[in-house]
């Protein structure tokens, strides 16, 4: 299972308030992988380790350019204290992009791991 890191949005994972991420890349994802949301994937210091948060199943991907987030999209994002504009300039600051920049817009819903299926 590939690893995704959520290193700027580990809390809104970790309370399941985030149900959608745009990400520069993973062209290769469709509806139905599983992932491993992750804290960190990259630039692990020596003796740090990747901390899993949950699996996570896409139902959804789309390429899309960046200015069409709404309102309810910041909210699917974990942030329901930013206006589109507002999540947009933070997003273009971080992946050093501009508000045309196609990316795609990954839909997913957290997997419940049951102890019986880990046998």
């Amino acid at each position: 299972m590939r690893n995704m890191s959520f290193m700027l949005t580990k809390q809104q994972i970790y309370a399941r308030k985030k149900t959608v991420t745009r990400r520069l890349g993973w062209d290769f994802l469709k509806p139905g992988d599983v992932v491993m949301a992750c804290e960190k994937c990259q630039g692990l210091q020596k003796g740090e380790k990747i901390v899993k948060i949950a699996p996570i199943r896409i139902t959804s991907v789309d390429k899309v350019p960046l200015w069409e987030i709404d309102q309810l999209d910041c909210i699917r994002e974990g942030f329901p204290n930013l206006s589109p504009w507002e999540f947009i300039e933070i997003f273009c600051k971080k992946m050093k992009c501009t508000p045309a920049t196609l990316v795609n817009r990954i839909e997913f819903e957290y997997v419940e791991v049951s102890l019986l299926s880990c046998a």
